[in-house]
Parts: structure tokens; sequence; C-alpha cells
């Protein structure tokens, strides 16, 4: 399924004579958007291979992966178990749009503390797991495995030959893998960590197959989830001057870190870049929930 690259006008963009265009990955579906379409794509189909009814990921309590995952788990007739990150979410989860959502669409959770999520790929952890919920198709935090590459391989068109550079968000590293993997190698791909750290190097380089990739490590806002009133007024002001909605935990940051990377001369005159919008603007609800708590500038839905 191919979607469509939109031109973006700034005036920022002509003074530097850069062109500038976002893949609209987040139009590919209502609610299974961008990149978790994707990464679901061959998962799913797996599944049905396997004679598998349920599948069980991993995820914190904004995750787009566990709301996609929900939702494709109920549009193609499979359970759906979310082991959440976070025991104090267990009364609460009532609260939080993400989850709520996933509830929605029949997504059973078992929340687990901080401490013993991070054991979430130790094979003693996922036996427990086995005895307790039987037999079940696993499915990584973030999704990200070999067929998750697979479907985010299919990201990138022949059209896209064009472009010198690729950007993109960087969450768990498949993503951005298999835009690797498709790109040309005279094309520059960008990742934009949203998490705090240089870990994902390494992750990255288990599936992506070339060495013409990047990342850009200080437009996180201070990690995972964390935003401050500049990345809102940005996504605010990207949104009225484009008509192109961005979330805050991935693409506002990378698109505000293209900008920034622009302004400041990093691409010649003449380069073109294409930035790839990898969906998760459900996240935006509970984000403003936050915020709103907070006293604090919401984010225009």
């Amino acid at each position: 399924m191919q979607t469509q690259n939109q031109k973006v006008h700034l005036p920022i963009l002509k003074e530097k004579e850069i062109s500038l265009y976002i893949k609209r990955e987040d139009l590919i579906h209502p609610l299974i958007s961008g990149n978790k379409y994707r990464k679901l794509k061959y998962n799913i189909l797996a599944a049905k291979e396997k004679k598998q009814n349920t599948i069980l990921t991993f995820g914190g309590a904004y995750s787009n992966h566990i709301a996609a995952t929900a939702y494709a788990g109920k549009e193609q007739g499979l359970q759906t178990i979310g082991i959440i990150r976070g025991e104090e979410l267990q009364g609460k989860w009532q609260n939080n749009a993400t989850l709520r959502l996933a509830k929605e669409h029949g997504m059973h959770f078992k929340f687990v503390t901080r401490e013993a999520y991070k054991s979430k790929e130790a094979s003693e952890f996922i036996n427990q797991l086995r005895k307790e919920f039987k037999d079940f198709y696993l499915l990584p935090e973030g999704g990200s495995n070999s067929l998750a590459i697979q479907g985010c391989e299919e990201i990138l068109t022949p059209e896209d030959n064009v472009f010198n550079v690729i950007a993109l968000a960087v969450g768990t590293g498949g993503t951005i893998a298999g835009i690797i993997n498709t790109s040309k190698n005279n094309q520059k791909v960008i990742g934009f960590p949203a998490l705090k750290g240089d870990f994902l190097q390494e992750d990255i380089r288990k599936f992506a197959t070339k060495i013409n990739w990047e990342l850009q490590n200080k437009y996180h806002f201070g990690g995972y989830g964390k935003v401050s009133s500049e990345l809102i007024m940005f996504i605010n002001a990207f949104k009225k001057e484009t008509n192109i909605p961005l979330d805050p935990i991935y693409t506002g940051k990378m698109v505000y870190g293209l900008i920034e990377m622009i302004k400041e001369d990093f691409f010649i005159p003449g380069t073109k870049i294409l930035a790839i919008h990898t969906g998760g603007l459900q996240g935006i609800k509970g984000m403003n929930a936050v915020l709103k708590k907070k006293n604090q500038l919401g984010i225009v839905e």
C-alpha cells in the first residue's frame, strides 16, 4: 500500500533552498496508522498461519503499539493480551486514553512493575506468561522483529529514490531498519530517537543491511514521553502552517529536529528530504490530559 508524499511549504525551507516532503503513513488506516500497520501486517499473517488465536505483546501507558495491536486483533478475530509497564496503572487505566482505547477493542491487560518489565525478553519471564495465558503468538515491545522489518521495507517506493535524505523518528529501531534496507546507497537515512541514551545503535544493526544511516540524539526533549512548551508550540504552529498533525512522542520531535538542522545549515542547498510520518496521533489525547493536569499548553487536535 502506497501513501502520498506531501510537500511542506515554510519560509525557512525557501530561505535555505531545501525541499521537504512528509510521507503520510499516518493516513494508511484510521486506527492502525503508520509504522504500526506495517509492523503488524506480516505478524498477523504469521499468527494465523500458526493457527494462534491470541497475540501477546508489551508496552507502556501511551504505547501506539498497544493500541494498534488491540484494534488489529479485533479486526482480524484474534484475542490480544498487553503486558503493561507500571503496576500503578492497575486501577487507573480507565483514565488513560491509550489503554482505554485498547480495552474497548478487547485487549486483556496484565500490569507489571517497572523492574519486572525489564525482564520481558527473558525466557523465564516468557515461560511464566505461558503458564498463565497458555498458548499465544509472542510479539516483542514495539512489534519489532524480522516480520515487522519486512513490513517496514514496503514503506519506500521507487518514486522515493529522488530524495537525498530519509528522516524518521526511532522507538525500538525496527522501522528505521526496514527503511535502511530499502534505501539507496546514495541516500542518507537519519533517525531521531524518542528515547534517551545511545543503546539503539546495536538494536538497529541486528536488522539493518547497510551503513548509510545515523542517529541524531539531541532532540528527545528529556526522553520518552517527555515534552516541553517549546515542542508543543512547534507542533501547533506546524499544523497551522502545513495542515499536518504531529504527535508529541515521535513525529513532533523528529520534525522539530529536522527544522533545527536546516536552520543550522546541516544540509547543503538543493537537498531533498523525505520525512516519514509514522502515525501515533492517538497519543495526543493522553498527552493533553497530562498537560491539562499541569495547567500547561496542550496540542491542538
